[in-house]
């Protein structure tokens, strides 16, 4: 089919779905998390989400949510500080539910910078983030706790982050909203059983973790972080990953893979989920798509991957 069809079909196709309530999913969804197995483990029981920050199509919040809806998607995870009221209306208009939200400060001002001032804003993106979650209807925010590097030293990242996601967890507790932190190439969290530990000591249940798939791929396997992370587990980014192509062409490269295609098995990965994950969201990081040829592909290897 040619581009400009697809287009024209696609947007036909978004004008004539249904529109289920926002709030009613929202509440589905905070349903689903208190059930530690959904819908007896089938494929169905999950909702296909895509992270907004991997959607590069040129357009407005609303015509990319019409052509994400119409493709096949249910959900999308917004990112923190965006013009809150447009996604709102986008939302609505479209009957897509916010999965998430994705926190935008975390890199630039993370909670484990030495400068209080730095903490204390990377404190406040994540508090505009909760409110962003509370708006949209969802409850879950994906947290970055922190960096370790030269400069900052692993059990100050530890500490530091501790110290702030504490003064996080009141506005949580408020806002009905969970602090979900994300497994990511910060060197920091590089074990599942220290994650665990991570976790726990906030004895919180509005601090679970963020479980992305392919991120682990360099130092472990995402079926066993899920299997010993359990009930932890807040939410699930599907991403993938090639170790080949890691090896041959940079650690960064191995994200090129498409999903179904790289080095994630997918199929045991599902079978954990299915054991443990308390939510119905599992939502993509794959990529950028950038025309709506693209995510009709990656909705498609998205309905291949459920059915493994």
């Amino acid at each position: 089919m040619k581009r400009r069809n697809f287009i024209k079909n696609t947007l036909l196709t978004a004008g004539a779905l249904s529109l289920p309530s926002l709030h009613g999913k929202a509440s589905e969804s905070k349903a689903a998390l208190s059930n530690p197995v959904i819908a007896n483990g089938t494929a169905d029981a999950f909702r296909k989400s895509i992270m907004w920050g991997t959607v590069s199509m040129e357009g407005t919040v609303l015509n990319k949510c019409k052509i994400i809806r119409a493709v096949g998607y249910d959900g999308i995870e917004p990112s923190s500080h965006m013009n809150r009221q447009e996604v709102i209306d986008a939302l609505k208009e479209t009957g897509l539910v916010a999965s998430g939200v994705c926190c935008s400060t975390h890199w630039d001002k993370p909670l484990s910078s030495p400068d209080a001032a730095t903490r204390q804003e990377g404190v406040n993106g994540a508090i505009i983030a909760l409110e962003d979650a509370k708006a949209y209807g969802t409850d879950a925010v994906l947290l970055v706790p922190g960096i370790v590097n030269e400069f900052i030293t692993y059990d100050e990242c530890w500490d530091r982050s501790t110290e702030e996601i504490k003064k996080l967890i009141p506005v949580a507790e408020r806002l009905g909203v969970r602090i979900c932190i994300e497994n990511v190439w910060n060197n920091f969290l590089l074990s599942p059983i220290e994650a665990c530990k991570y976790i726990d000591q906030f004895n919180s249940p509005y601090v679970r973790f963020y479980f992305d798939c392919g991120n682990i791929l360099v130092y472990g396997w995402p079926e066993q972080w899920i299997r010993i992370l359990g009930n932890r587990i807040g939410r699930i980014h599907i991403k993938e990953f090639s170790k080949k192509t890691a090896d041959e062409k940079g650690r960064w490269a191995g994200f090129n893979a498409k999903l179904t295609e790289g080095d994630v098995n997918w199929k045991r990965v599902l079978e954990e989920a299915r054991k443990s994950y308390a939510s119905d969201w599992l939502t993509t990081e794959q990529g950028s798509s950038k025309t709506p040829e693209d995510l009709h592909d990656l909705i498609r290897r998205f309905d291949k991957l459920l059915k493994m």
